[in-house]
């Protein structure tokens, strides 16, 4: 028993995880699943009518291997043209997505500047062989305006979320201005917004019109909105360039499934054509969150203060006893422990507000 102790003192602390088999007869409010395509047998039957059509159904190889199929190519371009990018790569999850760019765009010289809530798969790249990497306070631009005021770095690299995946607030608009003024480069990780705000729901970049720059980088991924799995990053061709030469999680990884490129290439098309009705049904469940929970919602994660342990673990299992799903989130993911709560389009506004009403009495 090599790790008894640390187990113990997990189980002590209330701040224990184990894997449990999804209940498909509970109401989902706990996926990133946000406009529920994960369950559209549309999408499904069209991407497997494709694939079975194919020569193929595997990659077989990484992307730089003769592992770079049509399949990748057109979803690519798609993602371009939606999101007004010069070009992208899809490649195997957003968190290999963010070790790509943040292990290989911060050089010797170079400082990269996190939002101190940044994504965990961010925070471990910048650990990698000696990044130098300063944290600043969440959403503070005065603050990151100083800092790269007095950087002396030869490139800097500026890294934030479009939605934060636990407090679920909007990224500043002023970092894009912040970013082209000290000409610094923009990584901006839309996990949770992309497929989720914007008028045609491609996410910050759209919500704020920010006209996209040669600075600019959005890494998107394809298991939350768009119902796959998988991620991608557009940018200009250059930096792109550079990532297929230099991205050990491009180079080495066998490239993205058919599968999953079809079926998220076939969720993005959806998305453009229902993006108005999607719209709707969004803002409806915001409004909910607003006068069930008081909590005005960004986006679709809404994060519920609990602040202990122990008690968000019992608030899941008795909501659970009720028949909805819901994140307990304890640290350290979160300082504080929070119940996160999805108000995703697959489940009902009806639903939506029993939830509601049964955390806020739990509370």
């Amino acid at each position: 028993m090599f790790y008894k102790k640390e187990l113990d003192a997990l189980k002590r602390s209330g701040r224990y995880r184990k894997r449990e088999v999804v209940e498909e007869s509970l109401m989902d409010f706990a996926s990133n699943d946000y406009l529920g395509l994960a369950h559209n047998k549309l999408l499904h039957q069209k991407t497997c009518a494709t694939l079975s059509q194919a020569k193929l159904h595997a990659t077989k190889a990484s992307m730089l291997v003769n592992g770079y199929h049509q399949i990748h190519k057109d979803f690519e371009e798609a993602l371009c043209c939606a999101n007004g990018f010069e070009a992208g790569i899809v490649l195997g999850s957003g968190f290999n997505a963010n070790i790509a760019l943040i292990e290989s765009l911060v050089r010797k010289g170079d400082r990269l500047f996190m939002d101190e809530l940044y994504h965990a798969s961010g925070i471990l790249a910048s650990q990698l062989h000696g990044i130098d990497v300063t944290f600043f306070k969440h959403n503070d631009m005065e603050a990151l305006e100083q800092l790269l005021k007095h950087s002396k770095a030869k490139r800097n690299i500026i890294a934030v979320e479009g939605i934060y995946s636990m407090d679920g607030d909007l990224c500043k608009r002023e970092v894009f201005a912040i970013a082209d003024e000290f000409e610094a480069l923009l990584i901006v990780d839309e996990a949770h917004s992309s497929g989720v705000i914007g008028k045609n729901l491609m996410g910050v970049y759209e919500h704020y019109g920010i006209a996209i720059k040669a600075n600019h980088i959005k890494m998107g991924t394809l298991g939350k909105a768009y119902g796959s799995f998988g991620a991608f990053i557009l940018s200009s061709e250059h930096i792109v360039e550079y990532l297929v030469n230099r991205a050990k999680p491009i180079i080495y990884a066998t490239s993205l499934s058919l599968y999953d490129t079809l079926l998220a290439h076939n969720s993005l098309e959806y998305m453009l054509l229902h993006s108005h009705t999607l719209h709707q049904k969004i803002a409806k469940r915001q409004e909910i969150i607003m006068n069930e929970l008081g909590i005005k919602a960004e986006g679709l994660i809404v994060p519920v203060m609990v602040g202990d342990n122990r008690k968000v673990l019992q608030i899941k299992s008795a909501l659970l006893e009720s028949g909805y799903a819901v994140g307990a989130i304890r640290q350290p993911t979160v300082p504080k422990a929070i119940i996160r709560l999805i108000a995703r389009l697959g489940e009902s506004c009806e639903d939506l507000q029993r939830v509601c009403k049964d955390l806020a009495r739990l509370l």
